[in-house]
């Protein structure tokens, strides 16, 4: 499946049932009661099982107890794919403080404070673009186990099923991820300026999106299956009659 239909297929996806996404977007809103959050990763989680599974319908959002569970799965993902981003931020933060401090004792800030604090936060986003390129398939490659959390860290088979989809396909569709993204950054601050962007981000413009990049992964993830027919395949033996 090339990317095209991968985007094609996600952007048709979640407006298959206008309700659904609203129900997502409610509970995106309920968020700040903390366990709400859990169940939304959750819900995104099941569409990406469901992909897996064959069926093209958004999931129904029951098994409440079950979608926290993957939601709560998914969110430990994060936090350890996300120690490396951690342990960066705090070496900036102790580096830039006393470097911040030293320039207020001497009264300088030279220009390699500024280059030494450059060089860190690139760093910082060389590697989160590298993390989250493994961290997506990590949660793609737990889903394939059914929410078997130790699948996100066989680091071995999600590497291989990079592999397999193609570096290049997989970058590109990652690259595509981030700029919808901003896209849809952009357009709900431009939504937020009046009064109906207060009710169309988080009830439809952010359910929208996180269905769609579940459902894209989904089907990317499952494209590291397909196998084309080649021409070196040993042809069939031909019977010969004495």
């Amino acid at each position: 499946m090339e990317i095209g239909d991968i985007i094609n297929d996600a952007v048709r996806y979640p407006s298959s049932d206008w309700s659904k996404v609203f129900i997502l977007g409610v509970i995106f809103i309920a968020s700040f009661l903390i366990i709400p959050i859990f169940l939304a990763f959750g819900y995104l989680f099941r569409i990406i099982k469901a992909t897996f599974a064959g069926i093209d319908e958004l999931p129904d959002f029951d098994d409440l107890g079950d979608m926290f569970i993957d939601g709560l799965k998914v969110f430990i993902v994060g936090v350890v794919y996300a120690i490396p981003l951690i342990l960066i931020s705090l070496i900036i933060s102790v580096i830039f403080g006393i470097s911040h401090n030293t320039a207020i004792n001497l009264g300088t800030f030279t220009g390699f404070n500024v280059f030494a604090l450059a060089t860190a936060y690139i760093i910082y986003l060389i590697v989160a673009i590298i993390i989250g390129l493994v961290e997506y398939m990590a949660i793609a490659n737990m889903a394939l186990y059914d929410g078997d959390l130790g699948a996100a860290f066989k680091f071995n088979e999600i590497m291989d099923r990079i592999a397999r989809i193609g570096w290049s396909k997989y970058i590109i569709w990652y690259v595509v991820m981030i700029l919808l993204a901003l896209v849809t950054g952009l357009i709900s601050v431009l939504t937020l300026v009046i009064f109906v962007g207060i009710i169309l981000v988080p009830l439809i413009i952010t359910p929208f999106f996180s269905m769609f990049a579940a459902r894209s992964l989904s089907l990317l993830f499952a494209s590291s299956e397909e196998t084309p027919k080649t021409s070196t395949e040993p042809a069939e033996p031909v019977e010969t009659t004495d």
